[in-house]
């Protein structure tokens, strides 16, 4: 039976993805859940999830599937495959993005997903930070907002709400400029280490300070930063620190492609965009 999934049944999907060796955030389900609740289904049996998927409608342009899982002990019996059916129809007429691992790549494009560049997941140790970047306030949502279209070429107001909001393992900095906010940066604690993302700047260099000092206040050095492959400046930045390549995602499309902004400097989620 294919049914909405709830925060509990999302919590049991993160730990399959964790179990996967994904590392999911340790407070992911709240926000991702509240990017669009609609679009988060499961497929039950037995009276409960066996496989699961988000298509998360960000805009009335843009969504995004992320988190396709089926149980292990579930897989090889077409279950997958029809939920992922069922739940890109939530999508409508959108534009569908998603990152999706190579030996997928002929799956989604019988799906009508073309590739558009790549996602490069990096990961290293962060040594120092630039001290006096502030966290973000309630009041900076729509900045924050304006600032994230403007890099990633559609809306995503409820998640980023959700997202930089601050809790003990999700934290999120901000530059300030003579005009408002010029960059941000959102840190979330993993199983292991932590993940940063988005981190929006005007620069590689804005960024590298972004990603430090996020990583500061959360106080883990061992960071992981998904990077697109077009941002040379900012992989070649991470390289130079140390960080090194861990794998890489297509970044795929059904419908237009959304036109980023030169300030997108890393991705927030690769289950979410």
């Amino acid at each position: 039976m294919i049914r909405a999934m709830t925060l509990p049944d999302l919590a049991v999907v993160l730990g399959w993805a964790a179990d996967e060796g994904w590392n999911p955030g340790l407070d992911d389900a709240a926000p991702f859940l509240a990017a669009d609740p609609a679009g988060f289904v499961v497929d039950e049996r037995h009276g409960h999830p066996v496989a699961a998927i988000p298509v998360v409608n960000h805009d009335a342009q843009m969504a995004f599937l992320g988190l396709y899982l089926c149980h292990p002990d579930w897989r090889g019996k077409g279950i997958g495959f029809a939920l992922w059916t069922d739940a890109l129809r939530h999508a409508g007429a959108r534009t569908v993005g998603l990152d999706g691992v190579a030996a997928q790549q002929g799956n989604d494009a019988r799906s009508g997903f073309r590739p558009s560049g790549a996602t490069v997941r990096m990961q290293g140790q962060l040594r120092s930070s630039v001290p006096g970047l502030r966290e973000a306030l309630p009041s900076d949502d729509i900045a924050i907002a304006t600032l994230d279209r403007a890099a990633n070429g559609y809306d995503r107001a409820a998640f980023l709400s959700a997202w930089t909001r601050p809790l003990p393992r999700r934290r999120t900095v901000v530059t300030d400029g003579p005009d408002g906010i010029t960059g941000l940066a959102t840190v979330r604690l993993c199983g292991t280490g932590c993940k940063i993302g988005p981190v929006v700047a005007p620069d590689a260099d804005a960024a590298m300070i972004l990603i430090g000092a996020a990583a500061t206040l959360i106080g883990v050095p061992d960071a992981t930063v998904d990077v697109p492959e077009g941002n040379a400046p900012l992989l070649a930045r991470l390289a130079g620190s140390g960080f090194t390549e861990t794998f890489r995602t297509a970044r795929m499309y059904r419908g237009p492609a959304p036109e980023a902004g030169p300030s997108l400097q890393a991705i927030g989620t690769m289950e979410l965009g």
